[in-house]
């Protein structure tokens, strides 16, 4: 790519665009007004004018949503992974609704993975400017259901679903043809036979930030002066090099889910991945290099505790992460694929690591030179 293109793919949080009438729950008073943002990829917006800031597949989806204190986005069902990514506030994470409601809170640096299958929620029960980010599965994520409520409460406001997801409002004059089909939502029986995900059960994907397990050795470059990444993994296998890395929620994805944390004046140096790549600046600096096809591109990035840069990295891209300010820069990262990734290090670095007496194992994990060596004598 050249230096032009790897412009677009830049998303600062000032750059962000909303709709409120993602879903025809903007007619419910309790759920309105919700801000729906999609970063990469349209998410499940029901709405053809959801802005998009960078429509290019990559595999998994990345959106946002904020809303005032008390309003909740009503009971829902997705065909693939929904990861909620706390980054302000506290929000009540409900699920179930078969009939009972079961629930958690999370508050800022905590992520839910939401299992297929079941019907969801959420309530913001912080502060009024609070912001989940979103992690969607696959490119096709086969739409979203509504609870029944959801579709009665906007029926009564006079909005409608439309069976090929066309919302019908007609407080503004659209009109309801006679012979139209209206979406049907699951009746009660059908929602009570799904899964039952007791609380204890959905514990095991609620990720606190305060329980995150920290790799200090978890790049090949981490070893390197000047360097000292670390790594914590949230969802599936990530890129973590470090051998005894376990993911908490190890399923199945489209995507993995990992948290980077580089020192004041460090870097993860030169290296490329195979697959695409997202990352959110949680709090910090970042400058972040990518060789183009006509020069050396850069990028500030700034994470404040009211606002998050985001980056699309392209696959097969020599880059590199400076943590140019004077506090810990903290970054999501979300990759797609299910696999681990399999990190390209610069010649320069592998040398610097071997220097040091650090090495690739046959696994990808960092390890011991000498070891190596001699089990390839």
């Amino acid at each position: 790519m050249k230096q032009s293109d790897l412009t677009q793919r830049f998303i600062p949080f000032s750059s962000l665009r909303y709709t409120t009438e993602a879903f025809i729950d903007y007619a419910i008073e309790a759920c309105s007004p919700k801000y729906n943002y999609a970063l990469i990829g349209p998410g499940v917006s029901q709405n053809p004018n959801q802005p998009i800031s960078l429509r290019e597949p990559h595999g998994f989806q990345l959106g946002g949503v904020s809303m005032p204190h008390g309003k909740t986005n009503p009971p829902h069902m997705h065909f693939t992974c929904e990861v909620f990514m706390c980054f302000r506030g506290d929000w009540r994470i409900m699920w179930g609704f078969n009939p009972e409601e079961k629930h958690t809170v999370i508050t800022e640096g905590d992520i839910v993975s939401v299992p297929t299958w079941i019907y969801r929620a959420f309530r913001n029960v912080g502060v009024d400017d609070g912001f989940l980010f979103s992690g969607l599965g696959r490119d096709d994520t086969g739409g979203i259901l509504w609870g029944p409520w959801t579709i009665e409460q906007a029926r009564q406001a006079g909005v409608y679903l439309t069976e090929d997801y066309r919302m019908i409002d007609t407080r503004r004059g659209d009109a309801l043809p006679q012979d139209v089909r209206l979406l049907q939502p699951m009746s009660d029986a059908e929602i009570a036979a799904l899964e039952d995900w007791d609380a204890e059960r959905m514990r095991e994907r609620v990720v606190r930030f305060a329980d995150l397990r920290w790799s200090h050795e978890a790049l090949l470059d981490s070893v390197l002066p000047g360097h000292g990444a670390s790594m914590a993994p949230v969802v599936g296998l990530g890129q973590n090099q470090s051998r005894g890395v376990i993911p908490p929620v190890a399923n199945a994805h489209g995507m993995s889910i990992e948290w980077l944390r580089i020192p004041p004046g460090g870097q993860v140096g030169l290296h490329r991945l195979a697959r695409k790549q997202a990352l959110v600046l949680k709090r910090g600096q970042l400058r972040l290099s990518i060789q183009a096809d006509d020069g050396l591109y850069t990028q500030d990035l700034q994470g404040t505790p009211t606002a998050w840069d985001s980056y699309a990295i392209p696959a097969d891209h020599w880059r590199s992460l400076h943590n140019t300010g004077d506090q810990e820069a903290l970054v999501l990262l979300l990759t797609s694929g299910d696999e681990k990734k399999s990190i390209e290090w610069a010649r320069e670095i592998v040398q610097a690591a071997a220097e040091r007496g650090w090495a690739m194992d046959a696994n990808g994990c960092v390890a011991p030179k000498h070891f190596v060596d001699r089990a390839q004598r």
